[in-house]
Formats: structure tokens, sequence, C-alpha cells
């Protein structure tokens, strides 16, 4: 026990409480006080609306700024000191997501009713929504850039202030829309409220105009874009198409078993985002650093073998309280026209446990610049989810689209272990790394 405080304090809670404790509680809190006044003002049926436009945000915003966010983070963290490097860093980063968000406002504007009928069918007109979000969209993008380059150059506290000012303010100008206009008011505050924080982070970077002198087309260059390249690969599969299967899959819920029923599982996902996003923030401080310190085959064995000592029985551990706590919790985060979301928890809870469990190994394929394999794992786990969602909910209902995820994950955990075996101990010494230093 004290081995697993001592590595708690030395690795992980540490770095946590410097960087990013204060903006986790913010986000969660903001998060759970939001879902409190859908349910309460806007009901079930309207938790799965908002669910679909907040995967489409997702999507729609990752394709936005092209997945770069971490390439451009790691390329001005590197080069932050070289000002012709950064100049052809930031310059090709920003032309090449300033075309993809031009683009792709003008599409989502011209194709707003089509969008109104895929996100919410022909039973609701809230093409409206849709257009606001086109013109909100490069605000987000804006702000995205500005963030690259502010974490690149390690201005954690300024991000820190800047996401909790943005968090107070998008959940305070939520709260108001929901209560003056309920359904619209929650889907307006759903495309508006991330692009917001440009107003925030403007403030913050306004003292350093030396940046936009840096930023010239004739600095884009191709090798530039060879480099962003497999970020933008990794970001396609994961940000942008699994937001889109989690539409495909509440829609078919709410086609094949009612909308009622695609609101239990908005408000299951949720809830599992709460506490899933405290490990993933865990883990992405401190699993892809070390893996990327590690050489030696040995070492990497054991460093997992911690890892799983010291996350796996945590994880379970909370898992099994709130399990045994999911009444309240549902009471407490909604209200009691969803307590029929207790039936999903088991099958949810158990696939985290099985995602996280898979996470810290495909973590690996990050740290090591194995990009391919991250895609093909990734690709892999987007068909799966849907195909066996799909699947289960023809067989056992609503319940099916929780069995079907805790049986992707699984596989995937498979498959990543089968890599695992036959790829990272024996290939990764010698295998070719993308030209992306």
């Amino acid at each position: 026990m004290k081995d697993l405080v001592k590595y708690i304090n030395d690795f992980v809670l540490v770095k946590v409480a410097q960087l990013n404790s204060v903006n986790l509680s913010v986000r969660i809190l903001a998060g759970i006080l939001t879902s409190k006044a859908i349910a309460v003002f806007i009901g079930v049926e309207g938790m799965a609306l908002i669910g679909n436009i907040r995967n489409f945000v997702s999507a729609s915003q990752s394709f936005a700024i092209m997945g770069m966010y971490k390439g451009l983070v790691h390329y001005v963290s590197k080069f932050k000191n070289n000002s012709f490097r950064l100049s052809e860093t930031l310059s090709t980063a920003y032309y090449i997501g300033f075309f993809a968000t031009i683009l792709l406002s003008f599409s989502i504007y011209l194709n707003a009713d089509t969008l109104n009928q895929f996100l919410f069918s022909d039973n609701y007109n809230f093409a409206y929504i849709i257009k606001i979000f086109s013109l909100a969209l490069p605000f987000y993008a804006i702000n995205m850039f500005c963030f690259s380059i502010l974490n690149g150059f390690s201005k954690y506290k300024i991000l820190l202030i800047i996401n909790i000012i943005g968090q107070v303010l998008g959940l305070g100008i939520t709260l108001v829309l929901i209560y003056q206009n309920n359904i619209d008011g929650a889907l307006i505050a759903a495309v508006i409220a991330p692009s917001l924080v440009f107003l925030i982070t403007l403030i913050g970077i306004i003292n350093r105009k030396s940046f936009v002198s840096l930023i010239n087309i004739r600095s884009a260059n191709i090798n530039m874009i060879r480099r962003f390249a497999p970020f933008v690969v990794m970001a396609g599969v994961s940000a942008i198409a699994i937001p889109l299967v989690m539409i495909f899959i509440r829609n078919y819920i709410i086609d094949n078993i009612g909308l009622k029923q695609a609101g239990f599982w908005e408000a299951m996902n949720r809830i599992s985002d709460y506490y899933l996003m405290f490990i993933n923030s865990l883990l992405a401080l401190y699993i892809i650093p070390k893996f990327s310190e590690i050489k030696a085959k040995e070492k990497l064995k054991e460093e997992l073998v911690k890892l799983y000592k010291t996350v796996l029985p945590i994880l379970g551990i909370g898992i099994v309280v709130i399990f045994i706590l999911k009444g309240l919790i549902v009471r407490i985060v909604f209200t009691a026209e969803f307590l029929p979301t207790k039936d999903l928890f088991f099958w949810q809870l158990l696939g985290d446990f099985v995602k996280v469990f898979a996470m810290i190994l495909a973590y690996q394929f990050i740290a090591k610049k194995m990009f391919l394999h991250f895609v093909i794992i990734e690709l892999f786990l987007v068909i799966i989810l849907y195909l066996s969602s799909v699947f289960f909910i023809d067989i056992f209902g609503l319940q099916g689209a929780v069995v079907g995820h805790f049986f992707s994950y699984l596989l995937q955990l498979g498959i990543i272990l089968l890599i695992f075996n036959n790829s990272i101990f024996n290939v990764i010494s010698e295998s070719p790394k993308p030209p992306i230093e």
C-alpha cells in the first residue's frame, strides 16, 4: 500500500494537481450542472437530441482543425527557439486549418436542412441551429490554434485560467439559454459555447503579437504537411469517426426503440464521460511521456505491470462504488425520470474497465510513433462498435447498446494484445518511424 501511495504521489497526482486538476473539476462540475438543467427543463427526449448535436459538433470541430492540435503543440515546443522553423510550423498549420474550416463552415451552412434531417429527423426543424454552428466554427478553430501556441510554449498557467473562465462562462450561458428557451436554448448553447472561449483566449494571447508576423503563406511547405500527416490521420479516425458512429447508433435506437430510450443511453454515456475524463487525463499526463522515455523492452514490461497493478485496482473499486450508488447518481445528475438508466450501468461500466485496460496498451503506439497500428486499431473499433451495437440492440433492446460497447472494446483489447505480443517487443526496435521529426 505504501508503494501504491508513493507511486501515485510521485507520478500522477502531483502533475495533475499542478496542471489540470482544477480545470478537470470545473469541467466535470459544469457537465453535471448542464445535464441536470437538461433533465429538469427538457427531459429524456431532449437529452437524446442534444446528444446528436454534441457528437456532430465534436466531429466537425476535429475536422476544422484537421487534428493538428497535438502535432502543433509538439512542433511549437520543438522549434520555439528557431524562428524559421517556427514560422514554417505556424504558417502551415494556420493555412491548412483556415481552408479546412472555411470549406467545412460553408458546407455545413449550405446543407443545414440535410444535416437537420440526419441529426433530428423530419419531426424537428433545427436547421437554424446548424447554421449558427457554421458561423461559430471558425472562432473555435482560431481558439484552438492559439491554444496550441500557448501550450507549445508551456504557458500552462494561462491555459488553465482560460479554460476555467471559459468553462464558467459556457456554463452560465448554457443555463440561461436552457431556462429561457428549453430545447432550442440547449442546442444553441451546445454549438456556440466552445467558440466563446476565443474571447478569453484573445486576451491571453494579445500581448504576443510577434506570433502574427511569423504566419506567412510563403512559409508554409510540403515537408511540414508531411510531419502533420500522422496526427491528422489519427484524429480523423478517433476524433471524427467515433462521434459520427455514436450518432448512427443513437439514430438506430431512435428509429427502432424510441427517442426516450435514446435519451437513457445518452444519460449513461454522459455519466461514463465524467469519470473517464479524469482517468484519461491521468493517463495522458503520465503514460505518453513515460513510454516515450523507455527504450528497453524489459523496462517497458515492468512499467506496464506497475501501471496495471496501480490503475486497474483503483478503477475497479471506483466502478464497483458507482454501480452500488447508481440510483443515487442518476437522481443527482439527472432526475427520477431517468431511473431506467440504472439498467445500463453493468455493461457500460464493464466496457469502460476493458476500455481503460486497452487504452494503457494503446498509448504505446502513440508514444513510440507506431501510427499505423493506432489507426488500424481505431478503424477496427469504429466498425465493430457500430455493427455489434446494432446486432445486440436487435436482440436485447436498449441494453444491447451497452453490451455492444463492452463487446467492441473487448475485441479491441484482443487485437491490441495480439499486436503487443507479435509486434511491439519484436519490431519496435527496428520499426522505421514516420518522418515527423
